[in-house]
């Protein structure tokens, strides 16, 4: 048996921690950060708290929140807390690690779903702080938003809207197929299914509030990934842009940022003035027209659709070939859902892989990424 390192060594002397004064337990041995003895503070403390701090028009947590399925209120979370904390210990949040924000197999420093995902949050969550909204019903449907998504980006839609008579749009989706089985709040769900621009209005201002942070986290992070790929030369950024925004990821987000929390105190809703909104369209039409639609990256979402495509149709051929749980009779009304289901949960690399196991695929007719010659 080959010889331990010492850091292991050390690392294992940790095992059971520190036992202070013979009582309790500590994780460093000098431990000195201390808080006054009090009773725990609870759920229900901490949603009195949020009934007097948050603006009127904010939604507030109750007990265990409105579940489809009904539940016991935990002592510590509010209901809204746990949605986000069961968002992020999903499969499908996991997953999205591994797939498209604009490029397939991202390299080092391009955005995936997940890292889209964060920035979402973090975005959607400075901005409810700022209006005084509920931030944890914010973190939880910014960061469940695109748990619906397939593999390939917003291609995958495409791909999948010729096997449904709904067709299919990431955010019903996500909030009813994909993560059904987490049993969420019904603000929460309502928010995902409908935070896309195309859809009907959210039913909070929370929902309302990711709408935007969605749009303003893609239209900066997009245009620095594309720069920094070499797909986007900064100087070709419109003044309308620059002039209100500036060059920057960072200057745009605390830009559009603080213009929502402008709009909400000048007029009570989730909005910006003329002038930034303006800037904001402006970058969402330069990225399409410079990296969305260039000719590399429409070529990327052919490829994806055709995969995706014959993957689905091959498992509806073919049901024994999908895991058990997704197997449904050959020609019955649920095996298109249960294949359009599966793949759809895939990571980019899992679907690809697949199709040439199952398909014979070649490797050479896969989706390339953007910046790839």
């Amino acid at each position: 048996m080959a010889e331990l390192l010492p850091r292991t060594v050390k690392w294992a002397d940790t095992m059971g921690g520190h036992r202070h004064d013979g009582e309790v337990v500590r994780a460093h041995r000098d431990s000195a950060a201390a808080l006054a003895a009090r009773p725990a503070h609870t759920r229900e403390a901490r949603e009195e708290l949020e009934a007097r701090l948050l603006r009127p028009g904010a939604t507030l947590a109750h007990g265990a929140g409105n579940r489809a399925i009904e539940e016991e209120p935990d002592t510590e979370r509010t209901c809204f807390e746990r949605d986000r904390d069961r968002i992020v210990h999903s499969t499908a949040f996991r997953r999205l690690a591994g797939k498209t924000q604009v490029v397939v197999h991202p390299k080092d420093h391009e955005r995936t779903r997940l890292t889209h995902a964060l920035e979402v949050a973090q975005v959607a969550t400075s901005i409810a702080r700022g209006v005084g909204a509920n931030v944890a019903l914010t973190d939880a449907i910014a960061l469940g938003h695109d748990c619906g998504h397939g593999p390939g980006g917003h291609a995958s839609e495409d791909a999948f809207d010729l096997f449904l008579p709904e067709g299919f749009d990431h955010g019903p989706w996500g909030a009813d197929v994909t993560l059904r089985s987490l049993n969420l709040c019904a603000e929460t769900l309502d928010g995902i299914r409908n935070h896309s621009w195309s859809r009907p209005a959210p039913a909070t201002v929370e929902g309302e509030i990711v709408s935007w942070a969605d749009r303003i986290a893609y239209c900066a992070h997009d245009l620095e990934d594309a720069i920094h790929a070499g797909v986007v030369d900064p100087e070709e950024l419109p003044a309308e842009i620059v002039s209100v925004a500036g060059r920057t990821r960072r200057d745009q987000l605390r830009t559009f940022v603080h213009a929502v929390i402008a709009g909400v105190a000048a007029y009570g809703e989730v909005c910006m003035a003329p002038r930034e909104a303006a800037a904001l369209t402006a970058m969402r039409r330069f990225n399409y027209e410079h990296i969305y639609t260039r000719p590399d990256s429409l070529a990327q979402a052919e490829a994806v659709v055709r995969v995706l495509r014959a993957l689905v149709d091959h498992c509806v051929g073919h049901p024994d070939v999908m895991p058990e749980a997704y197997r449904a009779a050959k020609g019955s009304p649920e095996v298109t859902l249960n294949a359009v289901t599966w793949i759809g949960g895939m990571t980019d690399r899992y679907a690809f892989d697949t199709a040439v196991r199952l398909l014979d695929w070649d490797i050479r007719d896969l989706p390339r990424a953007i910046d790839e010659d």
